[in-house]
């Protein structure tokens, strides 16, 4: 490549040209399509195409032909020498409506991307087929070069800090055209400033625009520690630039930058990045809107007319919206029942919606119900995207007026993971399930009660068009019934750890609230709707004396492949537990005095794992209507498995913190408070019934013997 300079050229000019020379040869040859995997080699039915690799889970075949008249013919991968029926089907189109993968149709010159699927990477693989099942042939293969090295993510530092509070944690690059910043903060206070991108030395006033989150290029809004992704604009790639900023353009003012390194070898961008639409907030009205489309007429009131559903299909999308009266880290959540005719948590698809109070931001969540607890990271109650899925749900709106939640998001109306999603039925009525539950610490759904979900078979009509039976959002009861006082065990050194129901709004939560807001319900712990009996008392508040050996006898469940019935027992002074679902940097906040061990490579696991027993509903839970928890303890009966109870013996050392929490491993908020005396110390008991509450404050050596005396008369 020759460059001529006019002869009047100056310096500046020269310097000019030099730059956008070093910047073409830079640039990655276009159009890029990843590491060359190969030439498809044709067996039959006209197959051929080349092979990319994108990045290490996906590939991109161009020019792509197959004739289609294969009967059962799908893209095919395996790690055997050669293609064999013991491969791994590759789903194409990655989504689609029915339940099983369609059969392979016909292409003449298509381009094609494909996802490994069960988090196979294309070091695992060995070749890449055409494959018809019914008849074992091998229609077209390419083989995976040994040692091939694909594109991957690049991580960057983070903003440098320069003005207005801007900074973020380390900056990725995600593929050719996707940014990710995480924990991005920037005050909002700059009257012109833009994500902004170009090349030199620094930022410039030489630079592109690249839209928000949002798709919008409006001026910034300001960030609290969100978590965001931006994509360059048109035909512009991260190759095409030095250098990404946040830029006031009125005042030509930097704000912050990070730079893009010269070797950049990251993934094209070919659609395998799937961001998260969401769209123009205003801190300033607790509103995130969009223009919207026209309003729908389809409203029903559901839950005992305390949440309002409205829909609208708009292609192959629909628009929902739910309004509740909600409180503070309440969620709301409505979808698809697992089973037809009945309402059916299980095998549910449900969307989570709520207003984070951290960001003053509505938030929505596409969630799968494989099991009836607790989300452990590999089952339970979670949102898709921490099972490996996506979450196919997208924030429309929200807003919060005179004490009423309202969300508006969209969904696709097929199912996009046969798995995970189920599909919304436009031709007649369904099967709906709806709840109000808690908010956790990771602020995913927690347990709701027996009250505040769908109890019986609720229909809906999607594909109707005026059905309002809407009159207007029922006022939520205030307070509710009284909590149950919270009960002490002293003086006594054994123990037995039982699971039982939470109590509803008089147990759990209400127990372990440290200040409850009058007009409200209380906001204590969130519960997973089970916590821990301690010698059949719903967890009470323990006293022990340091010195002294305790004995635990722990029936929590020793069935690790049912997450719902596996609650290790152990001490903590974690106030939530859970210490086997916590990340290592999690665990190491959180100190443990019993029931953990590690194994010789240095992995915690738990000791106190016996048999199951629980204390179950008679009936139906009767918590509202007991006025004390004695009352409550006749409704339930005590089912236990076969097997033997753990025994946990614990010497509680002399520089023992004063509180400690007896805990599930697995399970967060199931246990209480450990309270550690010296020998001798008094104790001030709360106001209890009976001879408890004139024994305060005595020597716990002489108040032990009638105190466990009391408890146990009022329990048999």
């Amino acid at each position: 490549m020759t460059l001529r300079v006019p002869p009047r050229s100056g310096p500046t000019l020269l310097a000019l040209l030099l730059v956008l020379y070093a910047g073409v040869e830079c640039r990655r040859p276009e159009p890029y399509y990843g590491r060359i995997i190969g030439r498809l080699t044709q067996y039959a039915h006209g197959i051929r195409g080349t092979a990319y690799a994108v990045d290490e889970n996906t590939v991109f075949i161009r020019g792509f032909a197959y004739d289609g008249t294969g009967p059962d013919a799908y893209f095919w991968i395996g790690d055997t020498p050669q293609p064999s029926p013991e491969g791994i089907l590759v789903p194409y189109p990655e989504d689609y409506p029915s339940r099983d993968p369609p059969v392979l149709s016909a292409h003449s010159n298509s381009d094609i991307l494909l996802r490994l699927p069960g988090g196979k990477r294309l070091r695992d693989i060995k070749w890449i087929s055409v494959w018809c099942r019914r008849f074992t042939v091998n229609f077209g293969d390419v083989f995976v070069p040994p040692g091939l090295d694909p594109p991957r993510p690049r991580v960057l530092p983070e903003f440098k800090r320069l003005a207005h509070g801007l900074r973020s944690g380390n900056i990725s690059v995600l593929d050719a055209k996707t940014f990710y910043i995480p924990n991005l903060h920037y005050d909002g206070a700059g009257p012109d400033a833009y994500f902004w991108v170009g090349n030199g030395s620094e930022p410039s006033p030489f630079g592109t625009k690249v839209p928000n989150e949002m798709g919008s290029l409006n001026p910034l809004r300001g960030y609290q520690g969100e978590d965001i992704e931006i994509q360059l604009p048109g035909k512009l790639t991260a190759y095409d630039i030095d250098w990404l900023a946040v830029w006031c353009v009125e005042y030509r003012h930097n704000f912050g930058h990070v730079y893009i390194p010269k070797d950049l070898d990251v993934p094209p961008a070919l659609g395998q990045t799937k961001i998260t639409p969401a769209w123009w907030y205003n801190p300033t009205s607790s509103t995130t809107s969009q223009t919207p489309y026209s309003s729908s007429n389809n409203c029903k009131e559901i839950l005992d007319k305390r949440l309002q559903v409205r829909w609208e299909i708009q292609g192959d999308l629909i628009q929902i919206t739910l309004a509740a009266r909600l409180r503070k880290e309440q969620y709301m959540a409505f979808g698809i029942s697992g089973a037809e005719g009945r309402a059916a948590m299980l095998n549910a698809d449900v969307v989570v919606a709520y207003w984070d109070n951290r960001s003053n931001q509505p938030r929505v969540a596409d969630y799968t119900i494989t099991h009836l607890a607790q989300c452990d990271g590999e089952r339970g109650v979670c949102p898709d995207a921490r099972l490996s899925g996506s979450n196919d749900v997208v924030l429309v709106s929200g807003h919060q007026k005179d004490g009423v939640t309202t969300i508006t998001y969209r969904r696709p109306i097929a199912a996009k993971e046969a798995l995970k999603d189920k599909e919304v039925l436009t031709s007649r009525s369904q099967s709906v399930i709806a709840a109000f539950g808690p908010l956790n610490s990771r602020y995913e759904a927690n347990a709701h009660s027996f009250m505040d979900t769908t109890r019986n078979d609720v229909q809906l009509d999607f594909g109707a068009l005026n059905d309002n039976t809407c009159v207007g959002l029922a006022e939520l009861e205030a307070g509710g019934p009284a909590p149950w006082p919270a009960r002490i065990i002293a003086g006594v050194s054994n123990f037995t750890a039982r699971i039982g129901p939470a109590g509803g709004r008089r147990g759990y939560t209400p127990i372990t609230d440290n200040e409850t807001i009058e007009g409200f319900l209380p906001y204590g712990h969130p519960s997973w709707g089970i916590a821990w009996y301690i010698n059949d008392m719903l967890i009470p508040e323990i006293y022990v004396e340091r010195g002294k050996t305790y004995t635990f006898l722990v029936e929590g469940g020793d069935d690790r492949t049912n997450p719902a019935k596996f609650h290790p027992f152990y001490i903590s002074d974690s106030s939530e537990g859970g210490f086997g679902q916590k990340r290592e940097e999690d665990q190491r906040k959180q100190r443990v005095f019993a029931g953990v061990a590690y194994d010789n490579e240095g992995y915690p696991y738990p000791t106190a794992v016996g048999r199951y027993c629980e204390w179950t509903h008679k009936t139906t839970d009767q918590s509202s209507t007991s006025e004390t928890f004695e009352d409550y303890l006749q409704t339930l009966q005590l089912e236990c498995n076969e097997g033997e109870p753990a025994v946990l013996e614990w010497t509680v050392a002399h520089e023992t913190p004063d509180l400690l929490y007896y805990q599930c491993y697995t399970h967060n908020n199931l246990g209480w408070k450990i309270h550690v005396v010296d020998p001798g110390t008094q104790i001030h008991l709360p106001g209890q019934t009976g001879v408890c509450s004139s024994l305060a404050p005595l020597p716990l050596s002489i108040i032990a013997p009638i105190l466990t005396a009391v408890i146990y008369a009022r329990f048999r």
